[in-house]
């Protein structure tokens, strides 16, 4: 008990050494530069206090819980007995099959539960005036985010540089730039920013360093990381596909 409180007590000293530059940043520009006093003050202050404790328990969380559930899950599902390997040989990628559904599985998941892309959708909605369903964009996204890390598993069991996937996905995206529908690029840009936040973050990054770890022939630092970028690329491709379907879609009907 005492080793928690501890922990939480270093966690909330390093937070608020970490927000303090952004609170000193707003009070200069609001006391200094506008010259105003700051509205709601008690409120504020509040406020503030909440975000240090939430952050705090927030980090905490991460590396009591979801950090090392990333580890075991990724470490259980490569174990060579799991995949049915006692001889030590090399097993062929295809028999990582479970490392892809799970990978799959937990970025829809995350994806769908990340406050940031639940704000933007939310946001999406308000200036389009419902045209843009928070739900339906949060699952294309989630569905980009699956298949990226899906496919980010994949890379790091076969070994194939990262540079090939990255480079193959943004001129896909360019493509879509140029002959897609304009309204929406911008929101599917956003839309793959958002995807790296506060719930997705921890959990890809723990699933590829481990794999990278117990997969033979990898190495965490070099091949563990990466998984971020295809969960920020492929939400995009994901985004403006849908773009593109409904706009195929719409022209289909007229012509009936």
């Amino acid at each position: 008990m005492l080793d928690i409180l501890f922990d939480f007590i270093k966690i909330l000293f390093y937070t608020l050494r970490d927000v303090f530059p952004i609170l000193s940043l707003i009070l200069f520009f609001q006391i200094v530069v506008l010259k105003q006093p700051i509205p709601h003050l008690k409120r504020v202050i509040l406020g503030g206090v909440f975000v240090v404790l939430g952050l705090s328990f927030f980090i905490m969380g991460l590396e009591k819980a979801l950090f090392p559930i990333g580890e075991i899950m990724a470490s259980q599902l490569a174990d060579p007995a799991f995949l049915g390997n006692v001889d030590g040989e090399v097993l062929h990628w295809s028999n990582y099959y479970w490392i892809y559904i799970f990978a799959a599985a937990i970025g829809f998941a995350t994806t769908i539960a990340e406050p940031s892309l639940i704000a933007v959708a939310i946001k999406a909605e308000e200036v389009s005036a419902g045209t843009i369903s928070p739900l339906g964009l949060r699952i294309t996204v989630a569905i980009g985010v699956a298949f990226a890390l899906a496919l980010g598993t994949f890379r790091i069991v076969t070994g194939i540089p990262l540079y090939l996937f990255i480079m193959g996905g943004y001129i896909i995206v360019i493509i879509q730039t140029i002959v897609g529908p304009k309204d929406l690029i911008a929101l599917a840009y956003d839309s793959g920013g958002v995807t790296t936040s506060t719930v997705t973050v921890p959990l890809v990054t723990a699933l590829g360093l481990e794999l990278s770890g117990v997969v033979p022939g990898r190495n965490p630092a070099v091949d563990g990381f990466g998984l971020i970028a295809f969960a920020s690329l492929f939400p995009i491709i994901s985004v403006l596909g849908y773009s593109q379907f409904m706009v195929l879609k719409k022209r289909m009907s007229n012509l009936k």
